[in-house]
């Protein structure tokens, strides 16, 4: 087991936050510690992983963890959701899957990145999504339905080509395509 976790470099991008933490604990355990912090019911502050969320956060993170009414404490989740975007485990899908439900439109909407990124089932998840009243969580939704989604879920995304913003439509035709091809429509 590694020793405690050096500081991270604050100027770094969340990238170069990553592939740090993922040098120093291996990519397997940094990508659990994000699905433990996506997955926590604790706030931040009360959590032992703070060293983790310094990585995920950025300067950001010390706000966070200092309570700051500026940073709600959905922040956590979210940096932990994107940390799964470039470090990952399968033992982490459960927690992305999960953080489809929460709260938080931003935690929702990164964990909809995570599962097309990773291929996810987020079927039903990611069809109550295209629905949500934010243009860029119904794209996000279109986005994931097209990375994985089944046949089941082409109609969802059919109704997103006339979605009153461009976005989702141009979300959809990419999604549509993509499942044409995948599903051998």
């Amino acid at each position: 087991m590694p020793g405690a976790l050096p500081e991270p470099d604050k100027r770094d991008t969340p990238r170069d936050r990553l592939a740090r933490l993922a040098a120093h604990l291996g990519e397997a355990e940094a990508a659990r510690r994000c699905a433990s912090l996506l997955a926590a019911a604790t706030p931040p502050q009360e959590r032992d992983d703070q060293a983790t969320l310094r990585y995920l956060g950025g300067p950001s993170g010390d706000a966070v963890l200092a309570g700051s009414p500026s940073w709600r404490p959905y922040w956590s989740r979210v940096w932990a959701a994107r940390g799964l975007l470039y470090v990952w485990h399968d033992e982490a899908s459960a927690a992305v899957l999960d953080g489809l439900a929460d709260q938080a439109w931003r935690v929702a909407e990164m964990c909809l990145k995570v599962s097309a990124l990773r291929e996810l089932p987020a079927g039903d998840d990611a069809v109550r999504l295209t629905g949500h009243e934010l243009p860029r969580v119904r794209a996000a939704a279109v986005r994931a339905l097209g990375a994985a989604g089944d046949v089941e879920h082409v109609a969802a995304v059919e109704d997103a080509l006339t979605d009153e913003a461009e976005e989702v439509r141009r979300a959809a035709h990419r999604a549509l395509e993509g499942m044409r091809s995948r599903l051998d429509l």
